[in-house]
């Protein structure tokens, strides 16, 4: 098998994941970022207290980004419409769930930083391009799920 077999094998929407999904896996893996972050969760005492608050938080809206995300792509099946993703501000569905996602990634990707920059071994840079590493894989991963059609009758 061949590197251009194999190039020939992936999709291009395939292909544009992977410039999310590999960067953000190698980063996540070269700061440790998902042990860091676990420790940070299961601190035990008062010092960690703060720290795990955030970081549950954190947890939280990263969890409410993948269910809007998730919402979002399966729209079609759910309301049974094909939504024009282009002019989401006129859609009565999107126009209401892209702001909420919008302000989920911005609060969870900022607290997630301020968590691992505050309360890690990390330090402030460093927490901000692991929290981006994360954010980035899993967005990555999001984006390999195919979106359903509506078949019309």
């Amino acid at each position: 098998m061949t590197i251009k077999s194999i190039g020939t094998m992936v999709s291009k929407h395939t292909a544009r994941q992977l410039k999310f999904i590999i960067p953000g896996a190698a980063i996540t893996y070269a700061f440790n970022t998902h042990r860091v972050f676990l420790e940070v969760l299961t601190r035990q005492g008062v010092k960690g207290q703060w720290g795990r608050l955030f970081a549950f938080t954190s947890i939280g809206f990263e969890g409410l980004v993948i269910i809007l995300f998730l919402y979002v792509l399966l729209v079609p099946w759910i309301h049974g419409l094909e939504p024009d993703y282009q002019s989401w501000r006129d859609s009565g569905i999107l126009s209401s769930v892209i702001p909420i996602l919008t302000t989920a990634i911005l609060v969870g990707w900022s607290l997630l930083s301020f968590t691992l920059g505050r309360w890690s071994d990390l330090g402030y840079l460093e927490g901000v391009v692991g929290a981006s590493g994360l954010y980035a894989l899993t967005f990555g991963l999001l984006g390999l799920l195919p979106a359903p059609k509506v078949h019309r009758s």
